[in-house]
């Protein structure tokens, strides 16, 4: 059975700098029809299991620790029993939403492969909208889910704590210009977009 991508969208608050913003976030399920991964947490458990549906959640991978993509992290682990996964380096952006009382489960690497329902979600470390920002990138789907990185129109934002635009910059074209044009990109909000179409507006 081929692995596929299922997409919800879940609306709520994001909040840092002691600033708060209405959101809507992308969520993004990766698996078949027995089992899956759970890319981000926002909002909502019910709203991001009605995308799951009965299926068995291996993982829940965190592309940042912005609170809009963590907060219901641990309320999915509880319902779940899935680990949660997040760069080390997200630890002050985590601890600004959760303390230090609630951990996550394991950490995730530059190149590290993750497997689910027969396809590979390869890690990327791009720093710059935060410290331990990632992508998955899924050959085999020919996509890459980029959370709050590369947007449909740009890079993700920067200006507030613990982001830099530079470093963002340096690590879109890195790590994700290097990718085939037509990778189909999958936001943490918005529409989707391409690796070709974001290459020609940055560096064009």
């Amino acid at each position: 059975m081929a692995a596929r991508l299922d997409h919800g969208v879940v609306s709520g608050t994001f909040s840092l700098d002691g600033e708060t913003f209405d959101v809507d976030n992308n969520v993004w399920v990766v698996g078949d029809d027995a089992e899956c991964v759970v890319v981000d947490a926002p909002h909502d458990v019910d709203a991001i299991m009605a995308v799951v549906g009965d299926r068995a959640v291996r993982a829940i991978v965190c592309t940042h620790a912005h609170d809009d993509h963590v907060r219901v992290a641990p309320a999915l682990r509880e319902r779940t029993g899935a680990p949660i996964l997040l760069h080390p380096d997200e630890r002050p952006l985590w601890e600004l939403t959760h303390g230090t009382d609630v951990a996550w489960d394991a950490d995730l690497v530059d190149g590290q492969v993750l497997e689910i329902a027969g396809t590979r979600l390869q890690v990327l470390h791009t720093p710059g909208h935060a410290p331990g920002a990632v992508c998955l990138y899924a050959p085999d789907l020919g996509c890459v889910l980029t959370g709050d990185t590369l947007f449909q129109g740009g890079p993700g934002a920067t200006g507030r704590s613990f982001s830099d635009r530079s470093t963002l910059e340096a690590s879109i074209r890195a790590s994700l210009f290097v990718l085939p044009d037509d990778t189909v990109v999958h936001t943490g909000h918005g529409d989707d977009t391409t690796i070709g179409a974001e290459k020609a507006g940055l560096d064009g």
